[in-house]
């Protein structure tokens, strides 16, 4: 299984996509909503239906039955679109967020297991040689050209090669558990040993820092923002209820036409509060855009130095270092045999070799997932 497999197998099964998905589907129904324009009003009046004096006895009542059309001015409507057009583009941000989030997620739990079965193979390879080193040992002790004490240390570096094998294989287990919970099954086949190997050419030939997701993020919530503004002022103006209905009037039936004016007078809320609020609202997002393109460069420039630093660190470890500690251990182990090295030499080499190995594996996992980070923070809005 890939990368590539594992990035799909997670798309369809990650419940944060799921959740950004839904909220493009939610953006998208609130601007049909914001579209809409006002319902219209049914008044229905019945009056002369009891009082005092000349009314204390019910006559036959005078009805009203009218229809009320809301009128919008000042631009509300189109206001409202563009607050829904605004708040679904940052959906949209958010679903490519989402889905950058979840590439990270995974190639780091895909970096993890691989990273994890090495070490396991590690363990295992030194648990092998110091099975070997104990029987060399016991050559060396029954031909009397060493102490006894050589063989029980030997055995006693056996016995904790076995329980670091434990260690690694309980490890693995988890990671390979992890990632198996990322993709939505069992992650039980083997992983591309070849992709961790390759130390590749970091980063995108050219960065815009500009077309990140954190800058389209904070941008997008400044659109937002400036569209509330232009929302709060259109409110300002008041709308007007225009009405038209008719009348039954009981001495003699007739219909008479009512007409009717309704305009709110604003002496309480003038809406200038309104403004003031959503003014100070664009101006912080306007703040924190800037705030979030000064970051996002610092940002991208310490993950470039961090994946030149990782790739330069994998090349030595899993290269020139590596080949040299495994050359000192196999002469260290034909010498011992051979009576011409002491038992500390070899485990001097021993332990250099093992060390070299985890920092090779240590090295090509931070580069693979400094390369993850980088990858992220220059990851764009137009992805």
């Amino acid at each position: 299984m890939t990368l590539a497999d594992a990035l799909d197998l997670a798309g369809s099964a990650s419940p944060n996509i799921d959740a950004a998905d839904a909220g493009v589907r939610a953006a998208g129904a609130a601007r049909r909503v914001a579209a809409l324009r006002p319902n219209p009003l049914l008044n229905a009046d019945i009056e002369n239906v009891g009082g005092s004096r000349a009314y204390n006895e019910i006559e036959a009542p005078k009805q009203t039955v009218s229809v009320g059309v809301p009128v919008e001015l000042g631009g509300k409507r189109s206001a409202r679109i563009a607050v829904a057009d605004a708040q679904g583009n940052r959906a949209q941000i958010e679903r490519v967020v989402a889905g950058a989030d979840l590439r990270v997620a995974v190639t780091q739990a895909y970096v993890e297991a691989l990273a994890a079965d090495r070490r396991l193979a590690t363990a295992r390879d030194q648990a092998a040689i110091a099975a070997e080193a104990v029987r060399a040992a016991h050559v060396r002790v029954v031909a009397g050209r060493a102490s006894p004490l050589e063989e029980q240390r030997a055995e006693v570096l056996r016995i904790s090669a076995d329980a670091a094998v434990d260690r690694a294989a309980r490890l693995a287990d988890l990671a390979r558990a992890n990632l198996g919970r990322r993709i939505g099954r069992p992650a039980t086949g083997a992983l591309d040993e070849a992709w961790f190997d390759r130390v590749d050419s970091y980063g995108p030939s050219q960065l815009d820092a500009g077309s990140s997701l954190a800058v389209a993020s904070a941008r997008a919530d400044e659109k937002a923002a400036d569209a509330q503004l232009r929302l709060a002022r259109s409110q300002r103006l008041p709308d007007v209820t225009v009405s038209a209905g008719l009348r039954r009037l009981p001495i003699n039936n007739d219909v008479a036409a009512v007409f009717g004016v309704s305009v709110p007078l604003p002496f309480f809320n003038s809406g200038t509060s309104s403004i003031a609020q959503a003014g100070a609202e664009r101006d912080r997002a306007t703040a924190l855009r800037r705030a979030a393109e000064l970051e996002n460069e610092q940002a991208i420039g310490q993950a470039q130095a961090d994946v030149a630093n990782a790739a330069a660190a994998a090349r030595t470890a899993a290269g020139p270092s590596l080949a040299a500690a495994q050359e000192a251990a196999r002469i260290a182990r034909i010498g011992y045999r051979e009576g011409k090295f002491g038992q500390l030499d070899l485990l001097e080499a021993e332990r250099t070799l093992a060390d070299t190995r985890s920092a090779a594996i240590d090295a090509l996992a931070a580069f693979h997932n400094a390369q993850a980070q980088l990858d992220r923070l220059t990851a764009s809005a137009k992805d």
